[in-house]
């Protein structure tokens, strides 16, 4: 496989998978330089990579850039020099490279943990509003994609069991419609050690308040770790219907994600 067609595979990989990565272009040349315009570079979170802006040591800081630029997601253009190592330069070719590091696989994406009425309903809406979606539940009849057509992962598993399965990131927002507070009080403490952006409960304000209760007495999590739930999910707007519901819920996941 040629250099390039595996760096766009592994791209490609990045955006369907929902993975996290850097994807770092030689954008331009002057002088002698390893590389030239149009090289291409993407770095995983641990600091591999497919493809070559060069090597050596520019190379080095490229894949450290490419890993800060994953976690703010702003791209940058980075200038280098390749002169003189007396004077901090990354290579001696004698010319000047400048490489645009850009993050991609930063798709916002809806975990839906329960593919119940509301489950379903809130997988569809999410879709529908451009996000990356993935179910799970353990009811694996409920979770395919003849059940649920279009959604990007299935994973018909344990609720506890999913955190061994599937990554998240801080664009992952989680909807937990679970069905008790046995499942709540296994799965709720793996969720806040991850960097998911929005975790939401559903259930009552007794359930809540119960679930609450054993996280800070039996599982010793702090009040401000527990304060990451939303719970009971979704904006107050009165809903009772499965697709209402899932309104509400949406409506808070994007006041989430925008900021609002």
């Amino acid at each position: 496989m040629s250099e390039s067609r595996a760096v766009y595979e592994a791209l490609v990989e990045a955006e369907r998978e929902g993975k996290t990565a850097a994807l770092a272009t030689v954008i331009r040349t002057n002088g002698s330089v390893p590389r030239q315009a149009g090289a291409k570079m993407l770095v995983w979170p641990d600091g591999s990579f497919v493809g070559t802006v060069g090597g050596g040591m520019m190379e080095s800081l490229v894949i450290q850039e490419g890993q800060a630029i994953m976690q703010h997601g702003q791209a940058q253009t980075f200038t280098y020099n390749l002169s003189d190592l007396k004077d901090g330069d990354p290579g001696i070719c004698g010319g000047t490279v400048e490489i645009f590091v850009e993050a991609v696989g930063l798709v916002p994406t809806v975990l839906i943990i329960g593919c119940g009425h509301v489950g379903k309903a809130l997988a569809e809406l999410a879709k529908w509003s451009g996000y990356r979606v993935v179910v799970s539940d353990d009811r694996a009849e409920l979770c395919t994609p003849e059940a649920l057509p279009s959604m990007d992962g299935y994973y018909p598993v344990a609720p506890e069991q999913l955190l061994d399965e599937v990554s998240i990131g801080p664009l992952t927002f989680v909807a937990a419609l679970t069905r008790g507070l046995p499942v709540d009080v296994q799965l709720l403490p793996r969720l806040l050690e991850s960097k998911a952006a929005y975790i939401g409960l559903i259930g009552s304000k007794r359930r809540w308040a119960l679930t609450r209760k054993t996280l800070l007495e039996e599982h010793h999590l702090t009040e401000a770790s527990v304060e990451r739930i939303k719970s009971p999910i979704g904006l107050d707007i009165h809903a009772e219907t499965p697709h209402e519901i899932a309104v509400s819920i949406m409506a808070e996941i994007i006041a989430h994600y925008r900021g609002a």
